[in-house]
């Protein structure tokens, strides 16, 4: 058995059957001849299996469950909001209380010039739904012609029809046939390379440009320095150009403030956001959008913008979104989460020095990666899988991407919490690396109770 399989054969419980459920992002030839991993509930920063173990969530779910697992106030909002209004449309003039008030409430926080919000069911949706209102926003103003996208190398918006299309990572661009053209990538740390990009296609068609405060599943990559955005805001602003803010991981106290955009003072023409809003208790999404670019839509007849989803504006979604945003300011998690990113970083550069370790990237908002080497990669054939699967084993839930294993915890995890979590990660590194010298690594049991 490989190093990977025995890791990953000791960070599950007992034998199922591998049932009808497709995963998400995996590989269903080797799900259903393994064990899977069933969480049966949570609680706090924590999660428990089946037999009862504990494990430490180091990444908030997938980066969402900002105010920790277990809270009793939204599952209350969702339950009182179920009895009174279960769901309805808000198609043409139909609306709901809750999402007019959570409307109301995102609106007021937004650094977006007289903002409107459109509401949708995930990050996904909403990044269609800003790429989509884009290039209808020129149409109506009779600049049909623009329609490219520029988004930025390493940058992740989803992998619905156009955040498939404008990823910034070709490996999920890969074996879909024909995604939707006029999109390109420039790199992530470049004001430069942007404008040089939108010189060559043209400003007459160019219609927006895509970019996360942090780039974050991509692997947490700050921007280059405190004036980047600035500088961006300027570049699209002289040629025309749309400037769109995913901030569907970075928003909500991830970054100390709503929507991560404001740590760098611009403001956008449209804000992508998700995730954080509900803290993942329910799917919602949305995208925040400056009343010059609603103007045409709003307050010119004939215009409609011909787009939507089933479930926008879900009462008992919204509800739990309230809900939510009553935790996150009821409990400062704002001021908190600048403390724990400080704590994070401290915390998660004491690992620079391991002999497998290529760079630390934290100290921007609560999230941080550890990269591995390319001699622990390429050399000696280590997988970050390995090492998730070895963390996981000794308790501390992380994530891996190609290179690097990703830190996003609730913005309620303590200093003792996170000081867990990185020595579980050196310890990690320490028996995979053990493992492949052919010694025998430490003892990997999980955290019991």
């Amino acid at each position: 058995m490989s190093a990977t399989a025995a890791s990953y054969a000791r960070t599950t419980t007992k034998q199922q059957e591998p049932g009808r459920f497709w995963h998400t992002f995996c590989d269903m030839h080797t799900v259903t001849r393994n064990q899977k991993f069933l969480v049966t509930r949570a609680e706090g920063v924590w999660l428990w299996d089946e037999s009862g173990d504990r494990y430490l969530d180091g990444t908030a779910s997938l980066w969402y469950c900002n105010v920790g697992h277990g809270r009793r106030e939204i599952a209350d909002a969702v339950h009182a909001q179920m009895t009174r209004l279960d769901a309805y449309t808000v198609y043409g003039d139909f609306a709901n209380g809750p999402a007019l008030e959570l409307g109301e409430r995102l609106a007021a926080h937004a650094p977006v010039i007289d903002p409107r919000v459109i509401l949708t069911c995930g990050g996904g949706e909403s990044i269609d739904t800003a790429a989509k209102l884009a290039r209808r926003y020129w149409g109506v103003n009779g600049q049909a012609e623009k329609t490219h996208l520029i988004s930025r190398a390493g940058g992740y918006h989803g992998l619905h029809g156009f955040g498939s299309s404008i990823i910034g990572m070709e490996r999920f661009r890969v074996g879909f046939g024909p995604l939707i053209e006029d999109v390109s990538v420039v790199p992530h740390d470049s004001v430069e390379a942007l404008e040089a990009e939108i010189l060559r296609v043209g400003p007459e068609r160019v219609a927006a440009f895509f970019a996360e405060p942090v780039i974050g599943a991509g692997g947490v990559y700050p921007p280059p320095g405190p004036d980047y955005f600035r500088r961006v805001a300027e570049v699209c602003r002289r040629h025309g150009v749309l400037f769109i803010v995913d901030s569907v991981i970075c928003g909500f106290a991830r970054m100390g403030n709503w929507f991560g955009i404001e740590r760098y003072g611009v403001r956008p023409d449209m804000i992508v956001f998700a995730k954080g809003v509900s803290s993942g208790y329910l799917p919602l999404g949305g995208v925040i959008v400056s009343g010059e670019i609603a103007e045409p839509f709003w307050d010119r007849p004939g215009n409609p913008f011909l787009h939507g989803t089933t479930y926008a504006g879900h009462p008992a979604c919204c509800a739990a979104a309230m809900a939510n945003l009553d935790i996150l300011e009821r409990e400062d998690l704002f001021t908190v989460a600048l403390e724990i990113e400080a704590q994070l970083d401290a915390a998660v550069r004491q690992l620079a020095d391991h002999p497998m370790v290529a760079e630390v990237r934290a100290g921007t908002g609560v999230m941080a990666a550890v990269e591995l080497s390319a001699e622990t990669l390429d050399e000696r054939g280590i997988t970050t899988a390995e090492v998730f699967a070895e963390a996981r084993s000794r308790g501390v839930i992380l994530r891996a991407v190609p290179r690097a294993l990703l830190i996003s915890p609730p913005l309620i995890i303590t200093w003792e919490q996170i000081d867990h979590l990185v020595s579980t990660l050196r310890s990690a590194l320490d028996a995979v690396s053990a493992a492949h010298n052919g010694a025998q690594p430490g003892t990997a049991g999980v955290a019991g109770g």
